[in-house]
């Protein structure tokens, strides 16, 4: 026998009651509770982000020295930015450093991530050792590393001399100056290492015994295993490590100036950012020396969007593959 429900006029017989929304009052007060809880993070992010990029995009089509009032010239500092060969040499650099550099840090990060993660005896030691370097001042290690590799009388070409090795010129050398950064990064791979680590240390035993019992060996159990498990750290470490390589300024510039001798002058901007024969001259540094030595700050405007641009669009790239990463791995 069928039970037929009596609803309110107006509604059909059996349906559910229909659900009352709340009054308007309630949802406006919802919402400015809400809006009180955010607005601490969006006032920062008005003031600290969205001004400075708003303010950035303005001055890029000005005349700007921080004396004079900004002067509208349209679209000629974009416009000389297409002729300008400091850029193309700065670029070329900074692309260098970061399609070698990122990766390297990455994979010796986590190497010594794996190393560690399998060390029983003395494991708390070796991972003090390994992150002690990353704990060292950016400027306070590129000139140690600088005197190390010295070519006349550095230690390291020392040792090379004694087992019958002629060391190059290292951070006096055009070939060898981006080479010599990159083992000053790998050398502070220790903060890397450590999320590295963590990640590793967070993957579940039964995946890896499961894989044993298939039959999987240890480079198809770090394939099938350990990548998918640390998929996200991965993802983070290349975001941040692309981003950091775009806007790499003190090592280049420490290096630079020390390797060849001459005191930081003008001002505190040295005239010698990019020695060897520009090699080490990043995007960063050109950027730095055309605002604060030229005082073209209206061309530097121009220079900062486009590397916010860039560092925008590589980190979206970046994104949209791992998604389908995880998409081929699922």
């Amino acid at each position: 026998m069928a039970i037929t429900t009596v609803g309110a006029p107006g509604t059909t017989p059996g349906a559910p009651p229909a659900r009352r929304s709340a009054p308007r009052w309630w949802r406006a007060r919802e919402r400015l509770t809400v809006l009180s809880f955010m607005a601490p993070a969006l006032i920062g992010l008005a003031l600290f982000l969205v001004y400075p990029l708003l303010a950035s995009v303005y001055f890029s089509f000005t005349k700007f020295d921080l004396i004079n009032p900004p002067q509208w010239v349209g679209l000629r500092n974009w416009t000389f930015l297409l002729h300008d060969p400091n850029v193309r040499t700065a670029a070329t650099n900074t692309l260098w450093l970061v399609v070698v550099m990122v990766p390297a840090r990455m994979l010796g990060a986590l190497g010594t991530g794996l190393l560690l993660a399998r060390s029983r005896r003395g494991a708390g030691i070796y991972r003090t050792l390994f992150y002690l370097p990353a704990l060292a001042p950016p400027v306070a290690a590129t000139l140690a590393f600088v005197f190390l590799f010295k070519p006349g009388t550095g230690p390291v070409n020392s040792l090379l001399a004694h087992v019958g090795i002629e060391g190059p010129l290292w951070f006096n050398s055009p070939q060898w100056a981006k080479p010599s950064l990159v083992l000053l990064a790998l050398w502070g791979i220790g903060d890397l290492m450590i999320i590295f680590l963590a990640a590793l240390l967070d993957v579940p035993k039964q995946l890896y015994e499961a894989a044993s019992l298939d039959g999987a060996n240890a480079w198809q159990q770090f394939r099938a295993v350990t990548l998918p498990a640390i998929s996200p750290v991965l993802l983070f470490a290349a975001v941040t490590g692309v981003i950091q390589t775009l806007q790499y300024f003190t090592q280049a510039a420490v290096a630079a100036s020390v390797a060849s001798g001459q005191a930081t002058t003008g001002g505190g901007i040295s005239s010698t950012f990019g020695y060897p024969e520009n090699s080490t001259f990043t995007y960063p540094l050109w950027l730095y020396v055309v605002g604060f030595r030229y005082g073209a700050l209206g061309y530097a405007n121009v220079l900062a969007v486009v590397l916010f641009v860039v560092a925008i669009t590589v980190t979206a790239i970046l994104l949209r593959r791992f998604r389908t990463f995880l998409g081929s791995e699922r």
